[in-house]
C-alpha cells in the first residue's frame, strides 16, 4: 500500500510587530470622567517598538502626544524618546505611576490620556474580562472616614 502526503501550502508568515495595530480599548466618549481612559494589550515588552501602533491609535482623540510616562519596573526596553515623523515623544519612567500596568500619554493642548496595560504575554482572557474594564472615576474614589 502506498500512502501519498498532502501538504498544505505555507502560510503566510505573521506580520512583524511593527505593522499591527495597537490592541487598544477606549471608553466611549461622553461617559463622564474616569480615572482611566481605556486599556492597553501590547505584545511585548519593547515600548520603543510598540509606542508608535498606540500612538496612532490614539491620534483621532488625543494628537500630537509628546510626552508619556511608564512604569519603571513595567518595561523592559526603555528609550528615553521616538522620534514619529516631525515630533519627539519623550518617555518619562517613573516609579510613582498609580500601578505599573498603566501608562500616561499627554497631548499639549488637548489633555491627558490614562491606560491599563495588560501585561505583553497575559492570556486573552486578562484582556477581555471585565475586571481590565475602566471604571469611573467615583469607583476609584477613597473611602470617606
Amino acid at each position: 500500500m502506498t500512502v501519498t502526503e498532502y501538504l498544505a501550502p505555507p502560510s503566510p508568515p505573521p506580520p512583524p510587530a511593527d505593522d499591527l495595530p495597537a490592541r487598544l480599548t477606549l471608553l466611549p466618549p461622553g461617559t463622564g470622567p474616569h480615572r482611566l481612559d481605556g486599556t492597553w494589550w501590547p505584545r511585548s515588552h519593547d515600548l520603543g517598538r510598540e509606542l508608535p501602533a498606540l500612538l496612532a491609535a490614539l491620534e483621532e482623540h488625543w494628537p500630537g502626544i509628546t510626552r508619556v510616562t511608564v512604569s519603571r519596573s513595567m518595561w523592559r526596553v526603555r528609550p528615553d524618546s521616538l522620534s514619529l515623523g516631525d515630533r519627539a515623544v519623550h518617555i518619562n519612567r517613573s516609579e510613582a505611576t498609580p500601578t505599573p500596568h498603566t501608562v500616561c500619554l499627554l497631548s499639549y493642548g488637548v489633555g491627558r490620556c490614562d491606560l491599563l496595560v495588560i501585561p505583553p504575554g497575559a492570556p486573552a482572557s486578562a484582556a477581555a474580562g471585565p475586571a481590565t474594564a475602566p471604571a469611573p472615576a467615583a469607583a476609584h474614589a477613597p473611602a470617606e472616614a
